[in-house]
């Protein structure tokens, strides 16, 4: 970087060189860019300027050339803006553009200008007339001349043939001389009242907080003479007020640049005399601090409390019409609209009012016991975003974001500040953010040197922290009151999804999916089947799908969570940690250097893809229903990145909703097994293989989940060559009617193969039901009992009590039914039931059912006895299964509505002999 200097009169303007801008022409298009290009008129009274390299620094030591010039002339009142302004042009210049940037800087009476030139005019040289519109803010070439617009009085844009220039010109605000505060003039009645002459106690304060001076107002208002109070702590005479939630105290008082405020000094009798005090901390020209306090006695505060400030005059009222809004100052006009736009503007004009190198802003969570890192300019904002930490780090002043601290050189306090470890940052100012009292945020700044920053640059910053914390609260609870409408949405519309199953592996991947992407990048769920068993990997997602196998196996190698039911995140360091440890074997090994000291457990391998996708925050959630914890929901970012408190917030929400639908899913699946394995063991077992004789059954129960109802059938050997057939109905459906159906196809079964007959059989089967009670049902049955003949045809004995009549189909097409009407089982106690013989012909079928077949509905319309007979007289030919398939083919279409009774079919042909 090469400067010039020339202060005083009227400079002649140097011969143009690479230092020094050469005379400008008229620029191309000007009426279009340029907001001012009127001549100058002031006289030039002093210019400094200044070339830099087109690198990062230059930037930095750009700002501070402008500082230092602006500072050396006394335009302290424009100082900030024109480092902003000169910072965003320097950037363009050196950045954007890639080449050198010289500054010039041109002092007037009325203010100063400011010339950023770069030497690529080719970059961006608009055409005759075309129109030029400023671009995005959002783009990193087009704000430095919105800025321009907002900030300065004047500015423009010239070309020459080897450069491109930006100007602008700040005037310094008019003011009266002399006056920094003044108040109304009103009548002497109305004063404040003082008790005789009023004393303003002067006492100055060393560093370790003992008195060196107390003047004689001091000995009239507390009765002690200079040496009596000389050399002993202050801290011995007053009475300090302690506030509840605060850990201020007189000596963290005394070390603030001001203070202004009320406590007590103890006098010689004894009594505490309540005093108003100004603190102002000055340091000698031997850099030695020490602070001086004005007291007088607290009803005569008038004389030393600081004024109020009124409200700022209106933009319309003031001479130039210019917005003199103390945030609008800060800022920027305009100001952005959103949280994000607004902090990150905040902590780029903090960092350059401050010189910095960096800066960071941190939001209060609710609590307010700890922060969270929102925007950051000069840090790695991917690590850094999001991240949290304590409000309350440790004892005193330095330890606490509620109270401004400076700390000269990190190195000599290592971790006071652990948002700054690693950056190489070395000094750091920070000042709270507080809105009616309550602490909203903390804004520092950093810079990389040692000693930079002290007091007075914590007060200047903490008055622009001032100037900005209401309208980000305000604009910080727009966000929140956003964020909670769009979470109300999400829950609501979770809920349904959640509710709207009882699959279990359907519910764990709805929980996967409503989480990725919008809670996390990935997540794992993990689940635990009872207490004494440990925890299980269940489901994976990430919202790159190549990665879930990768993922999927790093977890696997690793030890699950601790299944805490603690409600809340928790992070787990488990998953980043093997990630780290994983890649850099991977990259070692690349390398060929071998293995690293540190190994990881054998066997995991992810790819360099996979370890970054889990490098970053990682926080697991309890899954706890009904008093019991059942899983764990595991939320994971990529490498360095954080969560929002907000985001765990609301992923708490959704794990309480998720955890009872995984329970739910769980009971319900339980409950259906048990109940499938009960209803399965109603059912007969495979039918037996019949030598000579077709058999189909088909079986469909009435219900959702219901795999047995009422009707019920059976085919079993009772001896040899004689085989027991049975089909039933019991009144009702659902798990009632199941339980007699087993009653009643088990006591056949047994009452058969005891030799017993058909009609004893069902007076027997008759008996037991009655023995139920009001448990019974009725029921009807048609039992027979079949011996298939050598002859190729079969002899049937039936007994049909009050069932549907079994119906015969002969070879020649004609249908008859098979036996006689009896009455039903569960009614009466003494049946006098007898039994039916039936042969059936090679060719023939016989057809059983159930009364849900011919009692199938469509309006008033049934099926009825009529209507299978003709279904199955167009069965001739057909085998024992065609013909099952083509009567429940036709009960299926002859209405549009689901079945809503059990049905059964069973059919039964005798194919006859086969010939060779």
């Amino acid at each position: 970087m090469t400067t010039g200097l020339h202060p005083g009169g009227t400079p002649q303007d140097p011969p143009p060189t690479g230092n020094q801008p050469v005379p400008r022409q008229a620029p191309i298009g000007h009426g279009d860019l340029s907001a001012d290009n009127r001549p100058r008129s002031s006289v030039i009274t002093a210019r400094a300027a200044a070339s830099f390299e087109p690198v990062g620094r230059s930037v930095a030591t750009a700002r501070s050339f402008v500082r230092d010039t602006l500072q050396g002339w006394g335009f302290a009142d424009i100082i900030d803006d024109a480092v902003v302004l000169t910072s965003e042009l320097v950037t363009n210049a050196v950045v954007h553009a890639g080449t050198a940037a010289d500054v010039l800087c041109l002092r007037s009476d009325d203010g100063a200008r400011i010339e950023v030139a770069d030497h690529y005019p080719e970059r961006e040289i608009p055409l005759q007339g075309a129109a030029i519109t400023m671009s995005s803010p959002d783009r990193e070439g087009g704000r430095g001349l919105q800025l321009c617009a907002a900030l300065a009085s004047r500015w423009g844009v010239d070309y020459t043939p080897t450069k491109k220039l930006v100007w602008f010109q700040l005037d310094l605000p008019a003011r009266p001389v002399g006056t920094r505060a003044a108040g109304p003039s009103i009548p002497a009645a109305l004063l404040p009242l003082a008790d005789g002459r009023v004393r303003v106690a002067v006492v100055q304060i060393d560093r370790t907080g003992s008195i060196a001076s107390w003047n004689e107002d001091a000995e009239e208002l507390f009765g002690y003479a200079a040496e009596q109070v000389t050399g002993k702590p202050l801290t011995d005479l007053a009475a300090w007020p302690h506030t509840p939630g605060t850990s201020t105290g007189i000596a963290e008082a005394l070390r603030l640049s001001r203070w202004e405020g009320t406590y007590g000094i103890r006098g010689a009798d004894g009594r505490v005399t309540p005093v108003y005090a100004s603190h102002l901390r000055v340091r000698d020209t031997d850099g030695e601090p020490s602070t001086v306090c004005l007291l007088v006695r607290d009803h005569e505060r008038a004389v030393l409390q600081t004024p109020l400030r009124g409200p700022a005059p209106d933009a319309a009222s003031t001479p130039d019409g210019q917005n003199t809004d103390p945030f609008e100052v800060f800022i920027g006009s305009p100001a952005p609209d959103d949280l994000d736009g607004l902090l990150q503007r905040t902590v780029e004009r903090a960092r350059d009012m401050l010189d910095g190198d960096s800066a960071f802003l941190l939001l209060a969570t609710d609590d307010e016991t700890e922060l969270e890192v929102r925007a950051s300019t000069g840090l790695p904002s991917a690590r850094q975003r999001f991240a949290r930490v304590p409000v309350e780090a440790g004892p005193g002043r330095y330890g606490s974001a509620r109270m401004p601290a400076v700390h000269e050189d990190l190195q000599a306090v290592p971790g006071a500040v652990p948002l700054l470890s690693g950056t190489g940052m070395r000094s750091v100012v920070t000042v709270p953010l507080k809105v009616e009292g309550r602490l909203t945020g903390s804004l520092g700044v950093a810079a990389e040197g040692p000693n930079k920053y002290s007091n007075e640059e914590a007060l200047r910053l903490q008055f622009a922290a001032d100037r900005i914390a209401l309208a980000v609260e305000s604009a910080r609870l727009g966000e929140l009151e956003r964020l909670r409408r769009g979470s109300l949405s999400f829950l609501v519309e979770a809920s349904d999804l959640l509710a709207g199953t009882l699959d279990r592996d359907q519910t764990l991947a709805l929980m996967a999916q409503m989480t990725v992407p919008t809670l996390a990048t990935w997540c794992a769920v993990y689940t635990i089947a009872d207490q004494s068993s440990d925890p299980y990997l269940s489901y994976v997602l990430h919202e790159d799908e190549e990665l879930i196998d990768g993922i999927k196996s790093l977890l696997s190698k690793i030890a699950p969570p601790d299944p805490v039911p603690t409600p809340g995140a928790r992070v787990w360091a488990a998953p980043a940690e093997a990630a780290h440890q994983a890649a850099l074997r991977t990259s070692m090994r690349s390398l060929g250097l071998g293995e690293p000291t540190r190994r990881v457990s054998s066997g995991i391998g992810p790819t360099l893809a996979t370890a970054s996708a889990v490098g970053g925050e990682t926080v697991v959630l309890p899954l706890v229903a009904r008093n019991r914890v059942i899983g764990m929901l595991t939320l994971g970012k990529p490498t360095d990145e954080h969560f929002r408190q907000e985001i765990l917030e609301l992923a708490e929400d959704l794990s309480r909703r998720a955890a009872l639908a995984l329970d739910n899913a769980r009971l319900y699946s339980e409950r259906t097994a048990i109940s499938q394995s009960l209803q399965r063991s109603l059912l007969p077992p495979d039918l037996p293989h019949i030598e000579g004789v077709e058999v189909e059954v088909i079986y469909r129960a009435a219900g959702e989940g219901n795999e047995v109802g009422g009707d019920f059938y059976d085919l079993f050997p009772i001896r040899d060559g004689v085989y027991g057939f049975a089909i039933g109905d019991v009144c009702g459906t659902g798990p009632e009617a199941a339980a007699v159906t087993g009653l009643a196809r088990h006591a056949l079964r047994l009452l058969a193969r005891e030799g017993f007959g058909g009609p004893a059989v069902l007076e027997r089967l008759n008996s037991a039901i009655l023995d139920e009670g009001a448990r019974s049902r009725f029921l009807t049955l048609l039992y027979g009992e079949l011996w298939p003949q050598e002859d190729g045809s079969a002899e049937l004995k039936v007994v049909c009590a009050g069932h549907p009549l079994p119906l015969r189909l002969r070879q020649d097409g004609t249908v008859e039914p098979a036996a006689e009407p009896q009455p039903l089982l569960g009614v009466m106690d003494d049946l006098e039931l007898y039994e039916q013989t039936v042969t059936l012909d090679p060719g023939d079928v016989l057809l059983c059912v159930t009364d849900g077949v011919t009692e199938r509905r469509e309006g008033t319309r049934m099926l009825g006895d009529d209507g299978l007979t003709d279904v199955l007289t167009t069965c001739t030919g057909l085998t024992a299964g065609a013909v099952a398939a083509r009567v429940m083919r036709a009960v299926e279409r002859f209405a549009s509505d689901a079945p809503s009774d059990d049905m059964a079919i069973l059919a039964m042909r005798v194919p006859g002999l086969q010939k060779d």
